[in-house]
């Protein structure tokens, strides 16, 4: 077990930049870290780590060897997760990253019971609204809205049946009027965002009598953080075109408003994306079941 504490030791250090900061994460000096990567590195006879007064990197050599190390980890994880079985206690550490309006929003909260309910359990989570590489960053899974653009990865569903919603402040909506239909919103301020590296300005919907209706939006604002998108939306600055779990207690306690509610947003689904279906390890299976549930407890959303 000696060797794979030091291939853990080495991972943490790559991941996090220093030493240091890997025998904070790992809750051992740093004295042990640096003896755990020397043993190591003599053992293979090569240099796997370059450092600096500032950080450290993995050379040629170590960046092939921690692919390596982490499908190691990653095959001893699964071993002891099929010795303790689903029902036993939670422990590691599970790395996430998440969408920055339902990270800091909704996420941040959930996680904190989640983790008081398995106190053995170590989290590291990343927001943001690019969508984390989980073949070569240290994710084990990203929370996303959509179909993952890579069909290789695995989604397993949160919410299914999730929508993109227009709202507005009720300030900017007695300012400006509300659009009796999405055409209308190109007499009022937009408030885009960036899709993967591309501004998302056509918003597309179905009305009631089922059309597709496609629409070129407008507007002075643009941000690549969808928590700055639902902050100039509470501001009155526009109208937003948001994914429901985003704006669903906004709307329920009035700070926000949904607009057109008979016509249909576009298609969002909630899922857990991971790069590997052996990934799906009892860690992961028992977050799914508590995200799920907490989403099963959002309000309704319009149109149902």
């Amino acid at each position: 077990m000696k060797a794979f504490a030091d291939l853990l030791v080495f991972v943490r250090a790559v991941e996090l930049g220093s030493l240091s900061a890997a025998a904070r994460a790992l809750e051992i000096t740093p004295a042990s870290a640096s003896v755990a990567l020397k043993r190591l590195e003599a053992e293979l006879g090569v240099q796997l780590v370059a450092r600096s007064t500032r950080n450290l990197r993995a050379t040629s050599e170590g960046e092939r060897f921690l692919r390596a190390c982490r499908e190691a980890l990653r095959v001893m994880d699964e071993a002891e997760d099929v010795l303790r079985g689903d029902g036993a206690e939670l422990r590691g550490r599970l790395t996430l990253s998440a969408p920055s309006d339902l990270g800091r929003n909704l996420l941040a909260g959930w996680l904190d019971a989640f983790l008081a309910e398995h106190p053995r359990l170590q989290l590291r989570m990343d927001v943001s609204d690019r969508m984390a590489d989980v073949y070569r960053q240290p994710f084990d899974l990203a929370i996303r809205y959509g179909t993952p653009p890579d069909s290789q990865l695995v989604a397993v569903p949160l919410l299914a049946n999730c929508r993109r919603v227009l709202c507005a402040s009720p300030a900017y909506l007695a300012r400006r009027g509300s659009p009796a239909t999405p055409e209308a919103l190109a007499n009022h301020d937009c408030l885009r965002f960036v899709v993967r590296d591309g501004i998302h300005q056509r918003w597309t919907f179905q009305s009631p009598a089922g059309d597709a209706v496609a629409m070129q939006v407008r507007g002075d604002r643009v941000s690549e953080d969808g928590d700055l998108v639902r902050r100039w939306a509470l501001a009155g600055h526009g109208i937003a075109y948001k994914s429901w779990p985003d704006v669903a207690h906004d709307v329920a306690e009035g700070r926000l408003v949904v607009v057109c509610p008979d016509w249909i947003g576009e298609h969002a689904p909630l899922n857990l994306v991971c790069a590997d279906r052996r990934l799906v390890n009892p860690r992961v299976r028992r977050l799914r079941d508590f995200l799920r549930a907490r989403c099963a407890e959002l309000p309704v959303m319009p149109g149902g």
